[in-house]
């Protein structure tokens, strides 16, 4: 009875293993089926070395969709003929860990064999969910492999993440995925080599093209069109316009909390930054398509018109107020349009930082030093006994003076003589710069700020 079982067993894998998408069963089998990333798995790599050799790490794969995190999970598991166990931190819990780690144990004790334990998505675990893991990890029992497409710094805890080599997958190019393709036209035995079908060149361009580094997506629009073309005389001609509707519209990398979110903006930001409204237009455009909410994107052209744009154009964040409560008036998709004036405008005008240098240096000085008074000449003398105590003596109003300019100290008395704002010589602001000069026979030289850091280029939060 038992070895009926077992033969309907090996029956009923055989069954799913041909029934799988084409995607699955064209994962490779051997370093020699395996396309892209090269800088990991290429001939000599540490990694490829140290699978041959059979002492294999616990690992995270962090990489895009389609980029070959799970099938190389897969070929590592073949290559060492270690048991695959693998989980999907969607659907599996602290149960499922568990349940796999006792068979695993016991694998190890009856059969000596490895078990790699794969965790699909492990940035969706929670830290209780990876604590689990992480004692059998450390013993042992099993070879962890975790894959995710979010940055491993933020989403995985600092123990599992010691213990790991980390390995940061590219995505794949048109030449990889085109190999892919072909391969999988060609191969008689998992692929669809027995259907005699082709892709007419323009096809196999767009195809390739539109997949965007991601060979799952590639191969199941592959199969889609050769399974939607009839066959012909001389096989299946798979035509430019079958592809596009089987690719249908291009999915675009991209998500609200994670690294494409902040990288993508982080991109528009310092396209804007380096006068480039090319690439500024084309990362404004690619969140967009994307879905990215509006008026964040509004709200970070509010930010950089005042940072990066500043006084040496003024108007720029009159600009770009104006954009963001023109999209929050009308909505999309009509709201794309001034987003994008205000774009080209900002990317196109002239650039100086110095008021955000100006408010860094001076919230330095206040959260660092004393609250020293206020001057007495600076305060108001609104009662008798304020005037009596000195209150607003020696106060100069500018207006009684030529050029309504009175020169006097105006900061407290341990600050007297310090400079926050050192104007650039961009655009309006070389006429400020004049003017203060004139004014306070001084000039306060750019190099005299100190650098610092923008807010839009600091650490990215942790998603989520």
């Amino acid at each position: 009875m038992e070895a009926a079982l077992t033969l309907f067993e090996h029956a009923a894998k055989e069954q799913q293993a041909r029934d799988a998408p084409l995607a699955a069963r064209m994962r490779p089998r051997t370093w020699d089926e395996f396309v892209g990333q090269e800088q990991i798995v290429g001939p000599g790599r540490l990694l490829r070395r140290a699978i041959d050799a059979g002492r294999l790490p616990s690992l995270l794969l962090w990489g895009p969709p389609g980029s070959g995190k799970t099938t190389l999970a897969f070929l590592i598991a073949g290559l060492t003929s270690s048991h695959f166990e693998p989980v999907s931190a969607v659907t599996a819990g602290v149960a499922d860990l568990r349940r796999v780690v006792a068979q695993a144990r016991e694998r190890r004790a009856l059969h000596g064999q490895t078990t790699i334990l794969f965790v699909d998505e492990i940035h969706r675990f929670n830290k209780a969910q990876q604590d689990v893991i992480l004692p059998h990890v450390e013993d042992g029992t099993v070879v962890f492999v975790g894959a995710t497409t979010e940055n491993p710094s933020f989403e995985v805890i600092a123990p599992l993440l010691s213990r790991s080599r980390v390995f940061a997958l590219k995505p794949l190019d048109d030449d990889h995925l085109r190999a892919i393709v072909n391969h999988a036209l060609s191969d008689h035995d998992r692929g669809l080599g027995q259907l005699g079908a082709f892709l007419e060149p323009e096809a196999l361009d767009h195809l390739v093209t539109s997949a965007g580094g991601d060979a799952r997506v590639a191969l199941n629009a592959l199969e889609l069109a050769v399974s939607a073309t009839p066959p012909q005389a001389d096989g299946r001609r798979v035509a430019l316009h079958t592809v596009e509707e089987a690719m249908q519209q291009r999915s675009i990398l991209y998500d609200k909390a994670g690294d494409q979110h902040y990288d993508t903006i982080s991109a528009f930001i310092k396209s804007v930054r380096s006068s480039d409204p090319d690439a500024a237009v084309y990362w404004l455009t690619r969140m967009l398509e994307a879905g990215e909410d509006p008026l964040f994107i509004a709200r970070r052209i509010v930010i950089l018109a005042a940072e990066d744009i500043g006084m040496a154009d003024p108007m720029g964040l009159t600009i770009a107020v104006a954009a963001q409560q023109a999209v929050h008036f009308i909505g999309l998709p009509e709201g794309a349009i001034p987003l994008a004036q205000a774009t080209v405008y900002l990317a196109a005008a002239p650039k100086s930082n110095s008021a955000y240098r100006a408010l860094s240096l001076a919230r330095e000085d206040v959260r660092q030093r004393p609250n020293d008074p206020v001057p007495m000449h600076l305060r108001n003398a609104v009662t008798g006994l304020m005037r009596q105590m000195g209150y607003g003596q020696g106060y100069k109003y500018a207006h009684d003076y030529p050029q309504h300019f009175a020169a006097m100290e105006n900061l407290p008395q341990g600050l007297q003589g310090k400079h926050y704002y050192h104007p650039s010589d961009q655009g309006y602001e070389k006429e400020v710069a004049q003017r203060l000069r004139q004014l306070w026979g001084q000039q306060n030289e750019e190099a005299d700020a100190p650098a610092v850091q923008s807010e839009n280029d600091a650490p990215n939060p942790q998603p989520g």
